[in-house]
């Protein structure tokens, strides 16, 4: 699958197109081992990650239309590990799950995965879903099934802050947060992994299972002592002899149910208002949306296939009160309803806007560019967040843009300082942040719309998305330059066909790292998202960081640039 920014002699995929591939690329990765390694699970009467996920969360009902588990990182790893067999999805399987009505952070070993090892990646994707848990106060569930560290990447995966240990050191912060943690093994736990379920507040063991820091080999290796599995770390060993486990089952299905059982016991929650349908139909935004050169879309228009519909007078419309609509165009904020629940949008604006200059600045207007944020716009969208935070609602950020303007009159306008007050403002937030990026996510742009070092809640990812530090086609004329310049230096010769060959090299190297799937792999995107599925995955998102998510703490910033 190449991206609408490939060579013009290749084919340009269509949005539709884009998303077609990426459901067929996923229901691959979705298979994780193969056919082979799911069957060798079954033989062992053990269930598969994915199918223990299925039988845990409530089922869908056609009058809700809810997603009942939306997954985060499916794509980590993708392409990566190659010379070990890869890692499908990293080789656990992680997401939001609706267990009897609550929505819970479900983390779970992908057995049919080298045994459901742990790869740098793997450790990345756990740490990930933790902090998602920890920022909506969200109960986790851990599925274990896991032979411990993958030994070959012994180094990238055991000692530094966001490898291995940061798992369990999360373990034990969330329960001193006092957000419930569910453990089942049902299967292998081994070595340092084993810490990971006796960290949580309830753990649940299958008969035929085991937990222990060494198995039956190493024991005898290290002291000369012979025992079994089930003597060293056994259900029944665990559930009588040591006390480390809480509930003995027999099968997969016996501790799911135990699961949903303990699951079904927590606080009640306040039930949900009864959401209403988008103005305009979900699949319009195939309609709308285009990222092909000097081509321009109204993502008002598209703001209108995500937020509820409302009866405005005699008519209806789109349930979206636009903040200051006639000042800093080149960015949409507003008030909206998204599934009956409240939140600001923040959203950058794809067709030519204008600004009108005051009379000091010499009068008129000022044409934008689309995706381009300018100096009044980012001052607008800083005043905006700031408001989202004294009204205590989640800010949606739609993501489609080149970046800042750059140039004489946009820097005396006061571009950075402008810029810096938006990032400030939104880098403070003490709501949750949803980012959906559907195009373009470039340099600084990124960052002020809440780029990924900026404590998203979610990140969602159309297959159309790119993110780097610049376009591809600005990245290679500035690396070319760079290249030859120092070719020429060593006394090679640049004539028309290596200038070609060069720059070709340097285009599809920068055109491959900015395609989302490499930025999906690498766990910076937590979710790729059919473009019709938008509206259904913002409410389920909103609804997951609403469950629980602290109001209560104060909103400030630091010194902003006025």
């Amino acid at each position: 699958m190449s991206s609408p920014t490939t060579p013009s002699n290749q084919h340009v995929y269509t949005l539709r197109e884009l998303t077609d591939l990426m459901l067929i690329e996923e229901r691959q990765i979705m298979q994780g081992g193969g056919k082979s390694a799911i069957a060798r699970q079954h033989e062992k009467k053990r269930l598969t990650a994915r199918e223990r996920i299925a039988l845990l969360v409530d089922p869908v009902t056609k009058e809700s239309g809810a997603t009942n588990f939306q997954e985060l990182g499916l794509w980590c790893a993708w392409n990566m590990y190659k010379e070990h067999g890869g890692a499908p999805a990293a080789g656990v399987v992680t997401g939001i799950g609706t267990v009897q009505g609550r929505k819970c952070m479900i983390i779970a070993n992908d057995a049919t995965v080298k045994a459901g090892a742990f790869f740098p990646m793997t450790c990345k994707k756990i740490i990930r879903a933790q902090q998602i848990a920890m920022m909506a106060h969200m109960p986790l569930i851990y599925l274990v099934d896991s032979a411990g560290v993958f030994l070959p990447l012994q180094e990238d995966v055991f000692p530094d802050m966001d490898d291995f240990g940061r798992i369990f050191r999360h373990n034990a912060v969330i329960s001193a947060m006092g957000i419930p943690q569910i453990a089942a093994i049902m299967g292998f736990c081994v070595a340092g992994g084993g810490y990971l379920p006796v960290l949580c507040d309830t753990l649940i063991m299958t008969e035929g299972s085991g937990l222990y820091l060494a198995g039956p080999a190493l024991v005898k290796a290290a002291i000369g002592q012979e025992v079994t599995d089930e003597e060293l770390g056994g259900a029944s060993m665990h559930a009588s002899i040591s006390g480390t486990i809480d509930f003995k089952e027999k099968s997969d299905e016996d501790a799911i149910a135990r699961i949903q059982s303990l699951v079904s016991k927590y606080r009640e929650r306040e039930e949900q208002a009864p959401t209403v349908p988008p103005l305009r139909e979900p699949n319009d935004a195939f309609k709308i949306f285009t990222d092909k050169p000097g081509t321009q879309y109204d993502v008002k228009e598209l703001i209108a296939c995500i937020v509820d519909v409302c009866a405005d007078r005699d008519k209806l419309a789109a349930d979206f009160d636009e903040y200051k609509a006639d000042f800093g165009q080149s960015i949409v904020c507003g008030y909206a309803k998204i599934g009956g629940h409240a939140c600001g949008i923040v959203a950058n604006q794809k067709k030519v806007t204008q600004s009108q200059m005051g009379s000091g600045q010499g009068g008129g207007k000022r044409v934008n560019m689309p995706g381009v944020i300018y100096d009044d716009s980012a001052d607008k969208s800083a005043r905006f967040i700031m408001d989202c935070n004294q009204r205590k609602i989640p800010i949606v950020f739609l993501h489609d843009t080149t970046g800042f303007m750059v140039g004489r009159d946009s820097e005396q306008n006061g571009i950075i300082r402008s810029g810096a007050k938006m990032v400030n403002a939104m880098s403070n937030c003490v709501v949750p942040k949803i980012v959906v990026i559907t195009g373009g996510s470039y340099g600084a742009g990124n960052y002020a719309m809440c780029g990924r070092a900026f404590d998203q809640f979610l990140a969602l990812a159309w297959p159309s998305a790119k993110c780097a530090v610049m376009g591809a086609n600005q990245a290679t004329g500035v690396l070319t330059t760079i290249e030859e310049a120092s070719r020429k230096r060593k006394g090679e010769t640049i004539d028309k066909e290596a200038h070609d060959a060069i720059y070709g090299a340097i285009h599809a190297g920068y055109t491959e790292q900015a395609d989302i799937r490499h930025g999906a792999a690498r766990g910076w995107v937590d979710r790729m998202i059919a473009p019709e599925d938008t509206r259904k995955e913002l409410i389920a998102a909103l609804e997951a960081a609403n469950q629980n998510w602290d109001y209560s703490r104060e909103f400030k910033t630091g010194v902003l640039q006025v």
